[in-house]
């Protein structure tokens, strides 16, 4: 029994030892005899390569390579080399052969194989170049770029290599915004090539660029042609620079149109929110000029109080005097406010040009409850890099402050600003919430050239926006407008009307109705409702959803852009300027949702 378990027990150690054995010949000695196998075949294939084409061995101390892949090229190989136990065929750019002469006149065959797990053992890497100062470089515009150099050439069999001996290839061009990459080359002794790279940027910060532009200036005066920008999918114009050197913006159009005594509340919880994230990053929050004034003092250019440190607030009459001249940049098409109160209850609103009585006047008081053009004002950091544009307004200065969709993704990757177009209509995202996008036309409606314009039925003293009743213009637009646009992206949708006790007051209204629509007229607090006029096209005047308990009150703008801040002349017509919320099935196509590039859709 004994000898019978004895037996069982040696047979088992043979056992073991075998499979062990045919383990080890698998997966170690078989795959290696068969990769020496292939060093070989390459060594032989590149003798045959040299003896018919002797004219091409090195002399001296130079060394030949011929690789794996020009070896299957020139037909001195036929079979392909893989990697144990795969199908992944052996790196045949990184595989070679070496030839160097001798010093006896016989001429050496340096193989190098790499198949992966196994490579063969012979020196295969280029030396280790080490740089003065970093691989990254950031360098202003028209600065000089000063080349480092190498500090150092070490390779692990040549040992101290001469950075002499080191190529340096490429330039970099200061005046010139862009990427620039030197190369610095070095070659062991067996002519194994290591190459390591600098990348050189050149930028150029905002600052520098107003700093460049305005001499010994701090802000722009008249109108001129090269300080605009899109920052957050809108334009703005450069105003000047602060006292910290950063830069001062203001929106090159209205926005919307708002009370006086809700500037702030407009601004901060609703206008600030509409910006990307990345814009928001880059914002300086400032003081701004909120003087109140008096007619005695509208020429004035020095401020006498500030607001607390804010992220956007608008224009005070010292910053549109201080753009002082015949055609300033600073007084739009439309009326806007300045951020000065006046006396009781009043406060100041510019324009390019006001007439009959007002005529040659900067600045007029108005009701602070009146709605009129917001231009929002921010300060961006001065050292934001321009990545492009030369500040024309077809050509602004850019930042990356924002992304842009790529074609094939959903419309519910568009942002704030960005610009659609449908079968040849533009229109405008005003904000994408959870997938529903909803957007404005760029202008009013037009049928032949002519504008498309309605009147609202009156009904017991009050005009409302009510789709559902055929006396309410929203009636028409809802149902007619169809006519003259493509409505094919388009969804129905809840959409909200506010009602108002008398005068249309941002965030008071008294109560709201909700109705179903496909097509609707603008709310006047929301982004890009108000007139546009920056692309050298004015819109007509145009209805708006807000409406009011009062006898004769509706929200309309007239036809320079101005709310109608009274009571509603009856029988008058006013325009269509539609909103609408984009299909969540659509898609971009292409495009960069610019106003001269806008997306399309699918």
């Amino acid at each position: 029994m004994n000898k019978k378990k004895k037996n069982y027990g040696t047979i088992k150690l043979i056992i073991s030892i075998v499979i062990i054995c045919l383990f080890i010949w698998f997966l170690i000695i078989s795959p290696k005899m068969t990769f020496n196998s292939n060093e070989n075949k390459m060594r032989e294939a590149a003798k045959r390569y040299f003896e018919l084409n002797s004219s091409e061995l090195p002399t001296g101390k130079r060394v030949k390579t011929i690789t794996l892949t020009e070896l299957y090229s020139k037909k001195y190989l036929d079979s392909d080399f893989y990697a144990p136990y795969s199908n992944n065929l052996c790196n045949q750019t990184d595989s070679w052969v070496k030839v160097r002469k001798q010093d006896n006149g016989s001429y050496e065959y340096l193989v190098y194989l790499n198949c992966g797990v196994l490579q063969s053992n012979i020196d295969h890497k280029g030396p280790e170049i080490k740089l003065n100062g970093d691989s990254k470089i950031t360098i202003e515009e028209g600065n000089k770029y000063t080349e480092k150099g190498i500090k150092s050439v070490t390779d692990n069999n040549d040992g101290k290599l001469s950075v002499k001996d080191v190529e340096i290839k490429g330039t970099v061009d200061t005046s010139k915004v862009g990427t620039y990459t030197i190369q610095y080359i070095a070659f062991d002794s067996l002519k194994n090539k290591t190459v390591v790279k600098r990348v050189v940027t050149v930028v150029k910060s905002i600052r520098n660029v107003v700093k460049k532009d305005l001499g010994n200036s701090k802000n722009y005066v008249g109108n001129p042609e090269n300080n605009y920008v899109r920052f957050s999918n809108m334009m703005f114009r450069v105003y000047g620079l602060d006292s910290d050197n950063n830069v001062i913006l203001v929106a090159a159009e209205d926005v919307a149109n708002v009370n006086f005594t809700k500037i702030d509340k407009w601004l901060n919880e609703y206008y600030y929110n509409h910006l990307t994230a990345k814009a928001k990053k880059m914002i300086v929050k400032a003081k701004y000029c909120n003087m109140n004034v008096t007619d005695s003092i509208l020429d004035t250019t020095e401020c006498s109080s500030y607001t607390k440190k804010i992220n956007v607030y608008v224009p005070s009459i010292v910053e549109v005097n201080k753009a002082q001249a015949d055609m300033n940049f600073m007084k739009p098409y439309t009326i806007s406010w300045v951020a000065n109160a006046g006396a009781k209850n009043t406060a100041y609103v510019t324009r390019d040009r006001f007439y009959y009585e007002d005529e040659g006047k900067s600045f007029i008081p108005v009701s602070n409850i009146d709605n009129y053009g917001i231009r929002p004002m921010i300060t961006i950091k001065g050292n934001l890099n321009v990545i492009s544009g030369d500040g024309k307004i077809n050509n602004p200065y850019l930042f990356d402050d924002s992304s842009k969709v790529k074609g094939g993704e959903n419309v519910s990757a568009l942002s704030t600003g960005e610009y659609v177009s449908i079968s040849n209509t533009l229109y405008r995202v005003i904000d994408s919430d959870d997938g529903a996008v909803k957007v404005i036309a760029d202008d009013s409606i037009v049928n032949e050239l002519e504008p498309v314009v309605v009147s609202s039925s009156i009904t017991n003293g009050k005009i409302t926006y009510n789709p559902q009743s055929k006396k309410s213009v929203a009636y028409f637009i809802n149902n007619r407008i169809g006519d003259y646009v493509d409505s094919k992206y388009f969804e129905n949708h809840t959409i909200i009307v506010p009602i108002y006790k008398k005068e249309f007051i941002y965030g008071e209204e008294t109560s709201t109705k909700t109705y179903r629509a496909k097509i609707f007229a603008p709310n006047m607090y929301e982004m890009f409702s108000a007139q546009t006029n920056l692309y050298g096209h004015l819109s007509h005047s145009y209805w708006l959803l807000n409406s009011s308990n009062a006898r004769m009150r509706a929200a309309v703008l007239t036809d320079i852009g101005v709310p109608l801040n009274e009571k509603y002349p009856p029988y008058m017509n006013f325009g269509i300027r539609i909103c609408a919320y984009l299909k969540e099935s659509a898609v971009v196509t292409s495009g960069s949702g610019t106003h001269d590039d806008p997306y399309l859709l699918k």
